[in-house]
């Protein structure tokens, strides 16, 4: 999918009858989720807690206003427009949204898809970086997960990275606790998200995401996902990953 089709939103499917959605008692909203004002219908863009030029040279203040301004508001303004009217899911989360996108009408549910995964995954991103030198550490619980699960930190990030290297065309790289407990490494495509259960590849809840779609880098790096991943490890908010992870 490219950065226009996105923004445009995703042509609707022929409308057809659809199980039920989950309650939003079944899927509770992360209590940790910052921006509780913009976490419920109707969604509105975060702003963010550092400026727009906090994070350089890893993203630059072009980026950084583009990627916010024009891509996340245009998630944003699509999944208000998507779920108007669709008085099933006013009261739910973005988290709940997005774990009841496989049970929506078809008439709703790419365009939910899509830009309800749009709007959770960035508003998570933004959190989960932090000025260079400021994002603090892995905590030692988190660390010691870290390190059962891939070995050492250095081979956690290794792998990571080339999740995000390997994830063809647009999507996510993804640091996730699964159901039992325990820590893998996964990616998504497009704007999809480990919350989505049916449709995502591995579910769980996130911990850590990583945007390697080009509109994240291209200004700075052009084709070089690498150099981008390389760097943006300087900018990660630990911080923020160890109060998701529960220490």
């Amino acid at each position: 999918m490219t950065a226009m089709a996105a923004l445009a939103g995703a042509a609707a499917l022929p409308a057809a009858a659809c199980a039920s959605p989950i309650s939003p008692q079944s899927a509770p909203s992360d209590p940790r989720t910052p921006n509780t004002k913009e976490n419920r219908m109707p969604f509105t863009l975060p702003e963010l807690p550092y400026t727009e030029s906090a994070l350089e040279p890893s993203i630059d203040a072009r980026t950084m206003n583009i990627h916010r301004t024009k891509h996340h508001q245009a998630y944003v303004d699509n999944l208000n427009k998507a779920l108007e009217g669709q008085a099933a899911y006013a009261n739910m989360s973005i988290e709940q949204v997005c774990a009841n996108v496989a049970s929506m009408p078809e008439s709703i549910r790419l365009a939910v898809r899509n830009n309800g995964g749009g709007h959770f995954n960035h508003a998570m991103f933004w959190v989960l970086m932090a000025p260079k030198g400021t994002g603090g550490a892995p905590s030692p619980a988190l660390a010691k997960a870290i390190d059962a699960a891939f070995g050492s930190m250095d081979e956690f990030k290794a792998k990571f990275s080339d999740a995000g290297m390997k994830r063809f065309g647009s999507g996510w790289a993804w640091l996730i606790r699964k159901a039992d407990g325990s820590l893998a490494i996964t990616s998504t495509p497009n704007q999809d998200n480990p919350l989505m259960t049916g449709i995502a590849d591995a579910t769980g809840t996130p911990l850590l995401g990583c945007d390697v779609w080009e509109h994240a880098y291209y200004l700075n790096y052009q084709n070089r996902r690498a150099d981008y991943l390389k760097s943006w490890w300087d900018i990660v908010n630990w911080n923020e990953v160890n109060r998701r992870f529960g220490s």
